[in-house]
């Protein structure tokens, strides 16, 4: 009686599969030097590599309780290093060593992201939009336990009876949706202030994106002397001059930012220019560039990139609702803060590895869907601790990651939340003449230019 052979397709079984996708796709982005994964150090329990492994890991999971997270991840990272020195099982133990080295880490490894950023979206194309590399910024809250600790570290900043809080300001990439760069603070913390700090991190012909809160004179003043180039929507808040005799060519639509503080202290006016557009939903937005020249940069061009600016926005509702962390867990100040940090770090990781797959498919960047891309990691995860068969590789499964293609029937607008926001845009700005003791002086300051 002869062997009947088989012709259906071979099936992936076993958690080692899955535990090799994870580990070859979390290391592609990670740096390659720099988290040793053996160390000379016996005592030491955690390395490293599975340091911050287990950390990413962590933000990727679905556990209501740190703990469990915790347990979670290091019995996958356990089955991702089989041959390796077991780390310690102490989530006390962890957070500690986590909290201790998390600023040497990060160091490194946001350089060693924001480098695969760079190349991924110059090889597929989406480095720059309308012949500008552009970059949004914009900061947001992010609650934390309301433990006395936390509101002592952190402050309180927002409605009556809101509890600490700390800010979140994030670059982020618009061609490829990415984020570029972050810094986190206290809940009063300046977003202006955090993006000066990340600024020489930009590329020299970086146009930046930003919304009303990012104005004032000493801040666009820096920003310009940079080199960078600014598209910043204004309001009525911000005043702004007209002939004043500064710029030799005061065609339509050039303004100054010359505030009475400036002009006590003799220095000169921001020459700028100001855009005035309305969008599809037939509301007025006023934007102030350093552009001048209108050929260089077209009407339409400014509103299109102002327009993805919104992408920001997009990250912080991937972080707080896709990911879970609108509020933090930990009540210890040193735990929440490596908590959002490496929660910023997981988003930014999860992007790369779908974003990267979804272009080598012939896909779009901005296509990637977090919510498909996390069920995807977390799948492997649960198929590294309960083996199981799947026909498909992580590496598939992530070049699948992207938004729904239907068209809708329906108004895709929700209903009336009661935290919901209904902040009133803002008004235009106010553009005077310039006053005869304005133009005397700026006068005075052109003569005495080539002298300074």
């Amino acid at each position: 009686m002869s062997r009947r052979t088989s012709t259906r397709p071979r099936v992936v079984s076993s958690a080692s599969s899955y535990s090799v996708d994870l580990r070859q796709a979390i290391r592609q982005f990670l740096p390659h030097s720099g988290l040793a994964l053996v160390v000379d150090d016996q005592k030491l329990r955690w390395v490293p590599r599975m340091l911050v492994t287990c950390a990413i890991l962590m933000t990727w999971d679905l556990a209501g309780m740190l703990t469990d997270a915790f347990e979670r991840a290091r019995a996958v990272l356990l089955k991702m290093y089989p041959t390796r020195r077991r780390p310690g099982a102490s989530y006390v133990g962890f957070m500690a060593t986590l909290a201790h080295q998390t600023a040497k880490h990060l160091k490194l490894i946001v350089a060693t992201l924001r480098r695969h950023v760079g190349q991924m979206a110059q090889s597929s194309g989406c480095w720059t939009i309308d012949g500008w590399c552009a970059f949004g910024v914009d900061g947001s809250r992010i609650e934390c336990p309301m433990s006395a600790a936390n509101e002592a570290a952190f402050g309180i900043a927002g409605k009556k009876k809101s509890g600490p809080q700390q800010f979140l300001t994030t670059l982020f990439h618009v061609g490829s949706g990415l984020i570029w760069d972050f810094r986190r603070g206290e809940a009063r913390s300046s977003e202006r202030s955090a993006l000066l700090e990340m600024l020489d991190d930009l590329p020299a012909e970086a146009m930046l994106l930003a919304d009303a809160g990012f104005t004032g004179y000493e801040f666009l003043q820096q920003v310009a002397q940079s080199g960078r180039s600014f598209l910043v929507r204004v309001g009525g808040n911000v005043t702004l001059l007209l002939k004043l005799g500064w710029c030799c060519d005061e065609h339509e639509g050039i303004v100054y930012l010359w505030p009475d503080k400036a002009r006590r202290r003799q220095q000169k006016p921001l020459v700028l220019r100001l855009i005035t557009l309305i969008d599809g939903r037939n509301r007025r937005i006023d934007l102030l560039s350093n552009v001048l020249d209108r050929e260089v940069l077209p009407d339409a061009a400014a509103l299109t990139l102002y327009r993805k600016r919104w992408g920001v926005e997009l990250i912080y509702r991937s972080l707080k609702q896709t990911m879970g962390k609108r509020r933090l867990r930990c009540d210890a100040p040193a735990n929440a803060v490596v908590e959002l940090q490496w929660s910023v770090i997981g988003l930014w990781l999860l992007g790369l590895m779908s974003v990267s797959r979804i272009v080598q498919g012939g896909g779009r960047p901005g296509s990637w869907s977090v919510a498909s891309s996390l069920r995807a990691v977390r799948r492997v995860m649960s198929g590294v601790l309960r083996p199981g068969r799947s026909s498909s590789s992580l590496g598939e499964a992530l070049a699948g990651a992207v938004k729904d293609k239907y068209t809708r029937s329906g108004c895709k607008n929700s209903r009336h939340w009661p935290d919901k926001k209904n902040e009133k845009p803002p008004g235009a700005p106010r553009a005077l003449m310039a006053s005869p003791s304005q133009v005397q002086l700026a006068a005075e300051l052109k003569e005495m230019r080539p002298a300074a």
